[in-house]
This record gives C-alpha cells, sequence and structure tokens, in this order.
C-alpha cells in the first residue's frame, strides 16, 4: 500500500517560544506495526506548551497535540488487534511486553515504548517531531498500532482523548501510585486539570477527606465540584498547618503534589500522616533541586512516589473509565471548559497559562 501521503492541516511549533502556526503536513500510509488515525479531538496540554518554550528538547520543529480519541483509518502490516473504524484513545505508553518492567508483571513501567518508525513531514519534506510521539493537533496521525486503545464509540471524543494524558494522569496518581482506598484522608496540591483529576480519582476511590490546596480561589471552587470536602488557599494560610488542622493534627494518609515545584513537594512532605504516601505527579524542570533533613525522610517514614502517566496500563485503565463515565459515575465531561478549532490552538495556551481553563479541547 504504497499511495500517496495524507495531506491535512496540523499545529506546528517551528521554533522556540514562537507562535504556533497551521501547516500542511504530510502522513505517510502505515507501515509494519502502525496506524494512521483521524483525530476527533485534542486536549491542550502544558506538555505541548513545554514543547514549544523548548522546555522538553530541541528536535523543531514540533508537531504538538497527544491527548486525542480518534478513529483509526488504516493499520500497517501485522497489525491484528485493531481495524480501520476502531474508535480508540491515543496513549503515550505503548506496552513492548518485552523489557525488563514488562516480563517482571509490571507493564505500566514500560521502559520501551513504542512510537511511529515512520516520519510525518512538513510538504518540504522537514521530518517532524511529533509531541509525546503522537502529535493530534492534526487532521490525521500517524503513530504505532499499540498507541491506540479501543473503547466504547458513545463516549464522545472530547472527553474520551483527556484519559490520553492530563486526567489519566491525576486519576492514575490517586488510584494507582497512591492506591487511596476507602476512609483515608487525601490532600492534593495544585488543582488545575490534573490536580482535580486526582481529587476524582481520590473520590471514586471512597476517601473520606479530601483536600484540596491551591492559590486561586476560582480553582478551589472547581475543585469542590470534582469532590474536594475541604479547600485550602495556601496564600492566605500555612498549608501544611492546615492540612493537619483539617486531619486531627496529624496530617493526610495520600498527599499529592500536582505542582511539580520543590516548596511545593515540601508542603506534601510535611502535610502527610507519619507512615503516609507522597505522590508527586507534577513535572519539575531540570534546574530544580529538594532539600530535606535526611532524618525527616527516615522519621517520616511511608514512601514518596512519583506518578509516570499516572501509573496506567492504559488497555486496562481506559475502557474501565470510559464504561464508568457512560454510567454516570465519572463526570469526565466537567474537565472540558471550551472546545476550539486547530486554529486556536495559541488563544488557547495563553488561557490555559493564566489558569482560565481546566482543558480546551480541539474538536474535528
Amino acid at each position: 500500500m504504497n499511495g500517496m501521503p495524507y495531506q491535512v492541516q496540523g499545529v506546528v511549533a517551528r521554533g522556540k517560544g514562537q507562535q504556533v502556526s497551521l501547516e500542511t503536513i504530510l502522513v505517510p500510509d502505515p507501515g509494519p506495526g502502525e496506524a494512521v488515525v483521524n483525530v476527533k479531538a485534542c486536549g491542550v496540554c502544558h506538555t505541548d506548551l513545554h514543547y514549544r518554550e523548548g522546555g522538553i528538547n530541541d528536535d523543531f520543529p514540533f508537531l504538538l497535540g497527544h491527548e486525542a480519541a480518534g478513529v483509526v483509518e488504516a493499520v500497517g502490516e501485522g497489525v491484528k488487534d485493531l481495524a480501520p473504524g476502531d474508535y480508540v484513545i491515543l496513549n503515550w505508553r505503548a506496552v513492548c511486553g518485552s523489557c525488563r518492567a514488562c516480563l517482571r508483571g509490571r507493564p505500566w513501567y514500560c521502559f520501551a515504548t513504542h512510537n511511529a518508525a515512520q516520519k510525518m513531514t512538513l510538504e518540504d519534506g522537514t521530518e517532524l517531531s511529533p509531541a509525546l510521539g503522537i502529535g493530534a493537533f492534526a487532521e490525521k496521525t500517524l503513530v504505532a498500532a499499540g498507541q491506540c486503545t479501543k473503547v466504547s464509540a458513545d463516549a464522545p471524543p472530547e472527553v474520551a482523548g483527556l484519559l490520553g494524558c492530563g486526567v489519566m494522569a491525576g486519576l492514575g496518581a490517586a488510584l494507582n501510585t497512591g492506591n487511596v482506598s476507602r476512609g483515608d484522608s487525601v490532600a492534593v496540591i495544585g488543582c488545575g486539570g490534573v490536580g482535580d483529576a486526582a481529587i476524582l480519582g481520590a473520590s471514586l476511590a471512597g476517601a473520606a477527606k479530601i483536600i484540596a490546596v491551591d492559590v486561586d480561589d476560582r480553582k478551589l471552587a472547581w475543585a469542590r465540584e470534582f469532590g474536594a470536602t475541604d479547600t485550602v488557599n495556601s496564600a492566605q494560610a500555612d498549608a501544611v498547618e492546615a492540612v493537619r488542622d483539617l486531619t486531627g493534627g496529624f496530617g493526610a494518609d495520600v498527599v499529592i503534589e500536582a505542582v511539580g515545584r520543590p516548596e511545593t513537594y515540601k508542603q506534601a512532605f510535611y502535610a502527610r500522616d507519619l507512615a503516609g504516601t507522597v505522590v508527586l505527579v507534577g513535572v519539575p524542570t531540570p534546574e530544580m533541586t529538594l532539600e530535606l533533613p535526611l532524618l525527616d525522610v527516615f522519621g517520616r517514614g511511608g514512601s514518596l512516589k512519583s506518578s509516570w502517566y499516572g501509573d496506567c496500563l492504559p488497555s486496562r485503565d481506559f475502557p474501565m473509565l470510559i464504561d464508568l463515565f457512560l454510567q454516570g459515575r465519572l463526570p469526565l465531561d466537567r474537565f472540558v471548559s471550551e472546545k476550539i478549532a486547530l486554529d486556536q490552538v495559541e488563544e488557547a495556551f495563553t488561557r490555559m497559562h493564566r489558569g482560565e481553563v481546566l482543558r480546551s479541547v480541539v474538536v474535528l
């Protein structure tokens, strides 16, 4: 099947800090183990902004977008469990099945995830680097077949796509990494999309007390909608003391840090109960360092964890969470602040940066 490449419109970051542009891009026919997907919706995530700012790497130009749902257009040779017409969520952790993590039965840590071997290009042949191996701010994109996770087509794409990144990261931080369980007290520091998803996850797991911490009252109001039982504005109160006061003086069983900064991580560390768990799901930048008294690390016990992609296994978690949404038990649609067109991504970055939206979602 060596036809002409698909010519589609996509959102490209050409250089560090430059405004993104809508470009014609060429998407090749899928090769062995690959799939071409018609993108139906793609959320605007902070990671895309990090790519544009050169915060991930310097492999410009980037084809942005990675939090997406769509319909399979074509599959390459050797692809067995995926067919044209399948409704899928794209994931950036395509489990390989053969690395040391997979072989030990811990595929959610897979250390050798797959991406498409071929490159999408600009019209002049310039190779594009797809964000997180996906590149879904485009009408069609080329991915590894393992990056496609089939779910019920009853879920609207603007909702389903959210599980592709931010919302899954937050839900998983609570459910998978933090192992929040019935009756637990949980504090979440940072109440944007990921933090609110962690709050929702804690609520789903049956946490008895869920404390939302942020410096923005508008975000704290959102947090209550997702299940926060208490809120703390840490611009006006000491976050650690406030969390302790709300938990009988002890601290929370699980504290989820959804900001990714040393000062908020320290708050999370000291706001947990003895033998409690800290989960870092906020993404730090390379120059950040952390200093803690080693005696406190020892003496407070418990565990300090990082949550990669919510420690999710897409094949297990995406269909289950979509089923819960369709049953009315997981209000994922509340994360969608606005639906936008492909040419409105730059403005959406501005609104996201200002904290005015939970998720802007490009709908195609």
